[in-house]
């Protein structure tokens, strides 16, 4: 797969259900021969990603061979209150999840007394809490550290040390009010110089409700996380996971592209807002610098018979545009 292969870490404190819900996620790992990660590490699963639109085109052009997006998660170990200051396997869950690109938080609804709550009761949004704490501050004391390091060059007067220290500054203010450095708004010259301190609190974040379809007594209700993307899954019984999966690659800003023949039909991923060019690099590296034009249709329309259209190198790749490139 080419550089837009991104993943998201599965986080929660102990006996919530991570383990059980990737263990359950990824009894549908995408065959490694179709995927060349090299080594996958047994905590790192590669998923297929649900899509209807793959089977259609697959149907339409008599495919021998179907392969779809997929989508990486990463067990990450259980979280304890603490872990910014090295409880439990505080350094080592940090570091993971500074490597990953955004984070699935599973927070437990069910109830169970046979599965042991750290806390001694199921509280959601305290959980919520805990977690987002930890993240908090990890990333003010990092930012700390890192101010400290500019300052010399910032009394200087140096532009970049000045530019730096005014966004980590105002990043900083979010967490010292106990929010996520994420809940600013930041122009995109902010974004640039925040983006290689790889904050925690910047990674977007999906909260996943591990409930029980037969137990759903504990509600999550609270504008705490109003507005923010959840899904709701039962890794017993495996549901909700086709919701969990799309909502991970949308929150990975991924689309899906396809090209499709009697030979395979296939599901590209791209970044949303790729042009051609760089969206033909999912395919071979070399299409970015060989690229002639490519000839495009939306999936719907290619079911329909209809007409391919020629585009240049400055074409966006939109979400379900089936293309055959020209090099």
């Amino acid at each position: 797969m080419s550089s837009s292969k991104l993943t998201i870490g599965i986080v929660g404190l102990p006996n919530v259900g991570k383990s059980t819900l990737f263990n359950a996620l990824t009894k549908s790992r995408v065959p490694a021969e179709n995927y060349p990660f090299c080594t996958i590490d047994p905590s790192v699963g590669v998923v297929a990603v649900p899509d209807e639109r793959l089977g259609k085109l697959s149907e339409f052009s008599k495919s021998a061979k179907t392969i779809p997006a997929a989508v990486e998660f990463v067990d990450i170990a259980g979280l304890v209150a603490g872990a910014a200051k090295g409880e439990g396997l505080g350094n080592k869950f940090l570091s993971h999840i500074h490597e990953v690109d955004a984070i699935a938080q599973v927070v437990r609804v069910f109830q169970d007394p046979n599965v042991i709550h750290v806390a001694n009761k199921v509280d959601p949004l305290n959980d919520v809490d805990v977690i987002n704490l930890e993240l908090i501050l990890a990333d003010a004391e990092m930012i700390a550290h890192r101010l400290s390091t500019l300052s010399c060059d910032a009394k200087r007067g140096v532009k970049e040390a000045l530019a730096e220290e005014a966004v980590l500054k105002k990043a900083a203010g979010a967490l010292e009010a106990g929010q996520l450095a994420q809940t600013l708004e930041y122009t995109t010259e902010e974004r640039a110089w925040l983006k290689p301190n790889n904050l925690l609190t910047m990674k977007p974040i999906l909260y996943v409700l591990n409930t029980s379809e037969a137990n759903e007594n504990v509600k999550v209700e609270s504008s705490q996380l109003a507005g923010q993307m959840m899904v709701k899954v039962d890794p017993i019984f495996e549901t909700g996971f086709d919701d969990l999966i799309k909502k991970s690659y949308e929150l990975l800003g991924l689309i899906t592209y396809f090209t499709t023949g009697t030979d395979e039909t296939r599901a590209w991923t791209i970044k949303n807002g790729w042009k051609a060019p760089e969206a033909g690099t999912a395919i071979h590296t070399d299409f970015k610098t060989k690229f002639i034009r490519a000839e495009v249709i939306w999936w719907g329309d290619f079911l329909k018979g209809g007409l391919w259209r020629t585009v240049g190198r400055d074409y966006v790749i939109k979400d379900g545009d089936v293309i055959e490139f020209k090099i």
